[in-house]
């Protein structure tokens, strides 16, 4: 196992922290029991929200896990452009019987993150990993005083360097064919899908930096997992792979959606959260991903109650269906299964390479 993860699971198999429901205490349980490592993820929760999850997963395994943080983001929306955007949305307002905020701004830029940090600092779980930017040395520091070891999700080697210098543990490498939110360190619009393929991303990163490297993006067989291993990964992520499990916390609709011959394709999109993520392309993206604004997370405050109607009424045409490139690959099967099947293509492969 890699210097990061020695110890903490059996095989180089990560299950994503999947903001928005999915990675329940259970499907993070399931995965950690298998011989994976499972995840939580603390975006989009309360302080109360994450802490009792915590508790929860503790309850199910003694395993080990990981929790991931959202880093606080820049005010750089511009208020105009969102009301813009607001206006374009009433039709689905209307159409789903939901009203839209009107300030979407009073919603927090910061997901909490200082109390975050807090409640895992004074109660502390093995692994900690942050996406949409890097913690500063001191917080990382303070993380490594309480025997957590942090991994920072990186989309280029200048990420990967910042965490590096800042002190990280672990990088998880997120190439663009990656399910959900990039994790880019700064939003920047000029550059919606430039992002690199995983291969060619993982071996950048590699010359870059000495940190151990965790891979993410459309991995959903074990040959991938071997191939990511090869390049110098010391860990597979896998996200869409574990949404369809029935511990997952997933919407049904979302999940049958993964293997629908209706939806056959991924886009990046600022459609449903003002940042660019990457999901199965319906009506939703198609009629608004031009004109969404790079308004991150104004935009995702302001379509929460379109994207939960939608949930509701089972219509995954106004959803926010976020996928992986691999997502036809989807297997529904429980998870600690999967990470079995996993293992086992990944000696296979392995085998037939030697």
């Amino acid at each position: 196992m890699s210097s990061a993860l020695s110890g903490l699971c059996r095989y180089p198999i990560v299950q994503a922290p999947m903001a928005g429901g999915a990675s329940r205490p259970e499907l993070a349980a399931a995965v950690s029991d298998a011989g994976g490592l499972g995840f939580l993820a603390g975006g989009y929760k309360t302080t109360d929200g994450m802490y009792h999850e915590i508790k929860r997963l503790r309850a199910l395994t003694p395993r080990a896990f990981g929790v991931n943080l959202f880093m606080p983001q820049p005010a750089l929306a511009d208020p105009a452009a969102v009301a813009t955007y607001r206006g374009q949305l009433a039709g689905e307002a209307a159409w789903y019987e939901t009203p839209l905020p009107e300030d979407p701004s009073e919603g927090s830029t910061d997901d909490a993150y200082e109390a975050k940090v807090a409640i895992l600092l004074d109660d502390p779980v093995p692994v900690v990993s942050f996406t949409f930017g890097c913690p500063t040395p001191e917080v990382l520091a303070a993380f490594a005083r309480v025997g957590t070891r942090t991994v920072v999700t990186v989309t280029s080697a200048d990420e990967a360097r910042t965490a590096q210098r800042a002190g990280a543990v672990a990088v998880c490498v997120q190439g663009i064919e990656a399910g959900g939110h990039q994790g880019t360190h700064r939003d920047d619009p000029e550059a919606d899908g430039s992002g690199f393929g995983l291969l060619a991303l993982v071996a950048q990163v590699r010359e870059a930096v000495a940190l151990p490297i965790l891979a993410a993006g459309g991995l959903m067989r074990g040959e991938q997992i071997a191939a990511v291993l090869a390049a110098g990964a010391e860990a597979a992520q896998l996200g869409t792979a574990f949404l369809v499990c029935p511990e997952s916390g997933a919407a049904a609709v979302h999940k049958k959606a993964l293997t629908d011959p209706l939806f056959t394709r991924t886009e990046l999109t600022r459609a449903f959260s003002g940042r660019p993520a990457r999901g199965l392309v319906n009506r939703f993206l198609r009629e608004h991903g031009p004109y969404a604004p790079a308004a991150y997370p104004q935009v995702h405050h302001l379509t929460a109650g379109l994207r939960r109607a939608a949930a509701a009424a089972g219509d995954p045409q106004g959803m926010a269906l976020w996928a992986g490139q691999g997502h036809r690959l989807a297997r529904t099967m429980p998870a600690g299964q999967l990470v079995e099947v996993l293992v086992a293509e990944l000696a296979e492969a392995r085998a037939r390479r030697d």
